[in-house]
């Protein structure tokens, strides 16, 4: 039976308080403070920025420290076939998330360059949304390109995008979540894993584009698309699956004939996780006749970049940025993203702390738009089930930078086993490792 947040949280406290009241006098004892916080072992939460595989290399001093830490990613089920695919390309690839994000926003790219009829950016972007929705249902890079050279409307159904198209924002109206677990190795457990859909295929766009010009492309020039992805920084442990699927997109649209009859040239580029290295790549990718750029890959650092994107009128398609503030950010209707916004994920997170049952919760974040926008939407979630607002603990960081690597914690980590959680959702990328390592440091127990 299906039941509301709101009334599994209100039944699980009454549980709970029926147990102390048997056990303790009738009171309902608060959460252990101070030194007693340490008999109380907290959970570990995370998001998409941690839940990966590669996370778990973070901690081979501290071996088993994740086991029994879970969270959410935006994450379709991925066809066995897909990821054979990926890794007949990258035989060592051992993660797979936003890698069908990826290859979507180059697979809906080329299209709608196809459709359009030219690699001007502007006009590229007009065809972005209605290229998933309306027309004929395709899935494949063949299929579908087939149909934009014969000028036929499409709805493009791939990897992430498998139910509805894209909203007026240019972003999923649906999406899909991963609950996944880590295990004893401090590697994701797959036969845990649960998926869960989210959105709503009634907010897919309804607007008709401008016709293109002539789908044969004529002497249109070559497609040149831009990478903008993490290949350093806090989350480079993101990178290979969206290399993967970046390489995977071009060589399938390739073998498909290309755009304009001719081989989509992929331009690879860094964005370093940092606003400095993304914007220098950015002004390479503008010099060297990129029409879209795909990235970046946190969400701070499109924002960073966004308004020289716009202002050189590329394209910025990001397979990975869940921002909610990015749905109405000022782009001139150039930004894009296969990724769904973090007010889905949000909720995702929420019902996952929620089915454990904790009675006080921290919330750990990194100081940028994703890590308090993410931590934000978590709080309301929780407090529209019912979660009470004194029991929900907010904490944040500042990033690393490449002049300051490492983040002091301590004193953060001692306010929170101080405050007695038994619950602990950290908002980060690859550095959060230093905020869990910090907690286990200042003497918190943490439950496997």
């Amino acid at each position: 039976m299906l039941v509301s947040r709101r009334a599994r949280h209100l039944a699980i406290a009454t549980c709970a308080a029926l147990v102390l009241t048997i056990a303790g006098c009738g009171e309902d004892a608060p959460p252990p403070q101070g030194a007693d916080a340490v008999a109380n072992p907290a959970r570990l939460y995370g998001t998409d920025g941690n839940m990966i595989n590669s996370f778990g290399d973070e901690f081979k001093e501290q071996a088993g420290m994740l086991a029994g830490m879970k969270g959410t990613t935006p994450l379709t089920r991925l066809s066995e076939d897909f990821k054979a695919r990926l890794k007949a390309l990258r035989p060592s690839l051992g993660d797979f998330s936003y890698a069908g994000e990826t290859y979507d926003a180059i697979l809906i790219s080329a299209l709608a360059a196809q459709q359009a009829g030219t690699n001007e950016p502007s006009e590229i972007a007009k065809q972005i949304n209605s290229v998933t929705t309306g027309g004929t249902e395709c899935d494949t890079a063949k299929d579908c390109l087939a149909l934009a050279r014969a000028g036929t409307d499409l709805q493009y159904r791939g990897v992430s995008l498998t139910r509805g198209g894209f909203t007026d924002a240019g972003e999923p109206s649906t999406a899909s979540y991963a609950t996944l677990h880590f295990d004893a190795t401090d590697k994701l457990d797959d036969a845990k894993t649960e998926y869960v859909g989210a959105g709503d295929e009634s907010a897919t766009t309804t607007k008709k584009p401008p016709s293109g010009g002539s789908t044969d492309g004529g002497k249109e020039a070559e497609l040149k698309i831009g990478g903008l992805l993490p290949e350093t920084g806090d989350l480079a442990i993101a990178y290979p699956p969206m290399e993967a699927a970046a390489a995977l997109a071009i060589k399938e649209v390739n073998a498909a004939g290309g755009v304009f009859d001719k081989d989509v040239t992929w331009v690879p580029g860094d964005d370093g996780t940092n606003p400095d290295v993304a914007k220098a790549t950015v002004a390479k990718h503008i010099g060297s006749g990129v029409s879209v750029i795909i990235g970046a890959g946190a969400s701070s650092i499109s924002r960073a970049v966004l308004p020289e994107v716009v202002k050189a009128g590329l394209v910025l398609f990001s397979p990975c940025n869940t921002d909610a503030g990015l749905t109405t950010v000022e782009d001139k209707g150039l930004y894009f993203r296969t990724a769904p916004s973090d007010i889905l994920q949000g909720r995702a997170l929420a019902d996952v702390i929620l089915r454990d049952g904790p009675r006080k919760i921290t919330i750990v974040a990194r100081n940028d738009s994703y890590g308090t926008g993410l931590q934000g939407n978590v709080k309301s979630e929780l407090e529209r089930a019912g979660f009470p607002v004194d029991m929900i603990q907010t904490v944040t960081y500042e990033p690393p930078t490449p002049a300051a690597p490492d983040i002091d914690f301590a004193a953060g980590a001692s306010q929170i086993k101080s405050s007695g959680p038994d619950g602990v959702l950290v908002i980060g990328f690859g550095e959060s490792a230093q905020i869990i390592k910090a907690l286990d440091k200042a003497g918190m127990v943490i439950r496997h």
